[in-house]
């Protein structure tokens, strides 16, 4: 049978089509309803307010923005985990303000030596660096050792034998240079040759050091929509560090913790304290043995247990519903975080 009324009908047909293919269009656009987060620290410590301009305190706060927006824009992206963490650690690496990469801190002598992990919470593989002397971003190599190379922590000339195998571009170790880093460890050696003066005991000299020449961390923690956590960590290390000294940060299980099956954890202090009381994984372990929520997790393992025994630090964490807890225990610590759930938040002080 003909058609009586062919331009309606072709008119009507052209709009049910592009109400098909809107429709279409606007769900393939949507989020997936799934939960999505991302915490990002650049160390804690004493972090002052008054020793901060206006100028001063907005780039920090700047920065910091910048990583964690960086690091959620793969989240929203449908991107892994891992990618967003990466990301966000690269902008603060490439940052002359916090204690890794570019802005790492002196040995005694007047080196840099670079620590880095990064781990996946979907089967616990993990991968890190430590002592590296010529790598511009050490959280890139960690994660080419957990995904290249049988071994969890590679160190020193062997880890950057196998960053060249891996087509890394090695650089000037003066590349980490700065001012005021400088300046930090020549104020530490003149306090170390004073107590040295009085005691022939490294270790007596070494523990008068105020608690900032001791720490100084950036790491990131994040959830992706496929419900996968990963948490990465990256650091300088230690203020006039001597013997080859590694800290907490490429120790997993100590600086950084990865499990579907409770959180992800990246962690900034007094490294030592971090190791010795396993901090990264007691919070998790916490969490998915005693059913407690994250933050009870990290308040009682950053208060309760470092605190009084002078573990000076902080953590930052994410759980498998995407909730988001910082705590620590000094004058403030540099963090931000969003979600799909909670705008930007950025921090440095207690009171923020």
């Amino acid at each position: 049978m003909k058609n009586k009324y062919p331009l309606l009908f072709t008119l009507g047909l052209s709009l049910v089509i592009s109400n098909n293919v809107f429709a279409q269009t606007k769900q393939f656009g949507k989020p997936s309803g799934k939960p999505f987060a991302i915490a990002i620290h650049g160390g804690a410590g004493t972090i002052d307010k008054s020793r901060f301009s206006e100028e001063q305190e907005a780039a920090y706060r700047a920065k910091l923005k910048e990583a964690v927006e960086a690091g959620y824009a793969v989240l929203e992206a449908g991107g892994e985990s891992l990618d967003a963490v990466t990301t966000a650690i690269n902008v603060l690496e490439d940052s002359p303000f916090f204690n890794a990469g570019k802005g790492a801190v002196y040995t005694y002598d007047e080196e840099h030596e670079l620590d880095a992990s990064i781990m996946d919470g979907r089967d616990r593989q993990a991968g890190a660096i430590a002592g590296v002397k010529h790598i511009k971003n050490p959280i890139n190599l960690a994660r080419k050792v957990m995904t290249d190379s049988v071994h969890v922590l590679l160190s020193g000339e062997g880890a950057e034998d196998f960053a060249k195998r891996q087509g890394f571009d090695l650089i000037d170790n003066h590349y980490f240079d700065t001012p005021h880093r400088f300046e930090a460890l020549k104020e530490a050696k003149q306090k170390l040759d004073a107590k040295k003066a009085g005691t022939k005991s490294y270790q007596a000299a070494h523990q008068i050091l105020p608690s900032q020449y001791k720490m100084g961390t950036v790491g990131a923690v994040a959830l992706d929509q496929s419900g996968n956590l990963a948490a990465g960590t990256s650091t300088g290390g230690m203020t006039a560090k001597r013997f080859g000294r590694i800290g907490d940060s490429p120790v997993i299980g100590a600086g950084t913790f990865a499990d579907n099956r409770s959180c992800a954890v990246s962690a900034t202090g007094h490294g030592e304290f971090f190791i010795r009381y396993s901090v990264a994984s007691d919070i998790c372990a916490r969490v998915q043995y005693q059913n407690k929520s994250i933050t009870q997790a990290g308040n009682e393992v950053i208060h309760d247990v470092l605190a009084p025994i002078g573990g000076t630090g902080g953590v930052i964490i994410v759980d498998t519903k995407g909730n988001i807890s910082m705590p620590f225990n000094t004058k403030g610590m540099y963090r931000a975080s969003k979600s799909s759930r909670q705008e930007s938040y950025v921090g440095i002080f207690k009171n923020d």
